[in-house]
């Protein structure tokens, strides 16, 4: 498999070449602005798999692909708001927020895999770029889910997104906590979620837990640079934000 890094950092492309070389990848090129990749590009063979940065020292790396028509499989790599991010989940690639976590890079590595590993030259990959930049540029026009659906016995339970103290996952299962203390099954994943809530409202704080920004009662320091969430209604929830995901929390606070 041929990877290629797109990276302006040049420190951070070479530790995402480390960690790659971790999970028996090897990178074969690193490049580090639009117009070094648009050269490479015209003159070398396309790569299975690209890393791609978003913004980069001479301009975002959409331009690459104003220029050159690439049929590669690519996982972006951004620093960009969470808010931000739900433009590539619509169109089905992945991302990694940095700083890079080894976890979540090898789920980007798997995902690739099984998504591609049956389908090969240029058909691989159809990417609509201007799909993704309309909704990168402007993420507030979007529309979210105002409410969802469980079952309740034979009934089903209107939610609506505003009551809802946090999302979270358990036993491979999916649950509304609302603000009357009750929590509900809910036929969905928190990844679709991310799809689906208003992140001006809404944020994943771990990889279990959705907050509602109106229902935080209380924010702990906790152990290992970590942060504890209190919820108004579900305080028997233990909520608590990942060391990764404190720095971006604490800007969504403002």
């Amino acid at each position: 498999m041929k990877i290629i890094i797109i990276e302006d950092e040049k420190p951070a492309a070479r530790r995402l070449g480390r960690m790659l070389e971790s999970l028996d990848l090897t990178v074969s090129t690193m490049l580090h602005s639009v117009e070094e990749a648009i050269e490479w590009f015209q003159n070398n063979e396309h790569p299975d798999l690209i890393f791609l940065d978003i913004q980069l020292s001479d301009g975002l790396s959409f331009e690459i692909f104003d220029v050159i028509e690439v049929h590669s499989a690519i996982i972006f790599t951004t620093a960009f708001d969470e808010y931000a991010l739900q433009a590539f989940k619509l169109n089905s690639i992945d991302y990694l927020l940095k700083p890079i976590d080894d976890e979540d890079l090898e789920h980007a590595v798997t995902k690739y895999k099984t998504l591609f590993k049956s389908v090969k030259g240029p058909e691989k990959i159809a990417l609509d770029f201007e799909d993704i930049k309309k909704l990168l540029i402007n993420p507030l026009e979007r529309e979210y889910k105002k409410r969802f659906t469980a079952k309740v016995g034979q009934h089903i339970k209107i939610i609506n997104s505003e009551d809802v103290e946090c999302f979270y996952s358990e036993n491979k299962g999916t649950y509304a906590a609302t603000k009357d203390g009750r929590n509900y099954l809910l036929d969905t994943t928190l990844e679709q979620l991310e799809m689906e809530l208003k992140p001006q409202v809404f944020f994943r704080v771990s990889r279990k837990y959705f907050v509602n920004i109106e229902y935080i009662k209380d924010i702990i320091s906790y152990t290992n640079s970590r942060l504890q969430i209190k919820l108004n209604n579900n305080p028997n929830l233990e909520i608590i934000v990942s060391r990764e995901k404190v720095k971006d929390f604490k800007l969504w606070l403002e």
